[in-house]
């Protein structure tokens, strides 16, 4: 059963205040037995000297602080799990000791399957032009003279397809060389340099089959043949040496 409450120690002050309060009540009744006219002075005269001794003694007498009431006070747990008047400790709730679970951890997430694999675009098939192929010449001279010859270059077709486009340069040994009477070809001249390009349908090179082109170049054969022959870019054959 707990203790009850300790009241609180009464100062000198309030004291005194009660004997006042009592006092004046006494004197009240006196003087309503007495007859007031009679007594009325003297009850006046006291309560003034009453009220002058409390006053005094107030002012006189200080007030002693108020102890503080008791604070009931736990027994300490000893370290085998008693308390110091023998009793079993009491053992915490288990609901507050154990730790919260994680909301994270409570929610498990799946693993995360294999990746579907990347469809990728495939490229559009495009067609490689097929590359045309390499034509072979062959120079000649055909007809001499004494201040001239005759000279033809018959370029072939070793592919199945047939060859629109070809370049024929031939090289002369001068500038002042003159190529004249030019046949299957278009002609033109850069120093010593000419070139033969086709001349229409005319030029074109079948497949497996060839042209001819004919010229004739003013000057002797014994020093003016071309030192050099090639059709697009590779070298002719039956140059002089």
């Amino acid at each position: 059963m707990p203790a009850p409450p300790a009241q609180p120690r009464r100062t000198v002050a309030v004291v005194l205040l009660d004997g006042i309060v009592v006092m004046i009540g006494t004197a009240r009744r006196v003087v309503d037995r007495a007859g007031a006219a009679r007594l009325a002075p003297m009850a006046v005269a006291a309560t003034l000297g009453v009220l002058s001794a409390t006053a005094y003694a107030i002012g006189m007498v200080p007030d002693s602080p108020e102890r503080p009431a008791p604070v009931a006070v736990r027994p300490d747990v000893t370290a085998t799990g008693t308390t110091a008047s023998g009793a079993p400790e009491e053992q915490p709730d288990e609901s507050v000791l154990a730790p919260r679970a994680s909301v994270r951890s409570a929610t498990r997430v799946a693993p995360a399957g294999p990746a579907p694999p990347s469809v990728s675009a495939s490229p559009p098939a495009t067609t490689t032009p097929s590359r045309p192929p390499e034509l072979r010449a062959r120079f000649a001279v055909e007809t001499s003279a004494l201040l001239s010859y005759g000279a033809a270059v018959t370029i072939s077709n070793p592919g199945s397809d047939r060859v629109p486009d070809w370049a024929l340069v031939i090289v002369l040994p001068r500038e002042s060389l003159r190529v004249t009477s030019v046949s299957g070809a278009r002609a033109s001249q850069d120093g010593p340099t000419w070139t033969f390009l086709p001349d229409g349908s005319s030029g074109t090179v079948p497949g497996r089959g060839s042209v001819r082109v004919t010229f004739r170049v003013s000057g002797p054969a014994i020093n003016a043949t071309p030192t050099a022959c090639t059709i697009d870019g590779a070298a002719c054959t039956g140059l002089p040496d």
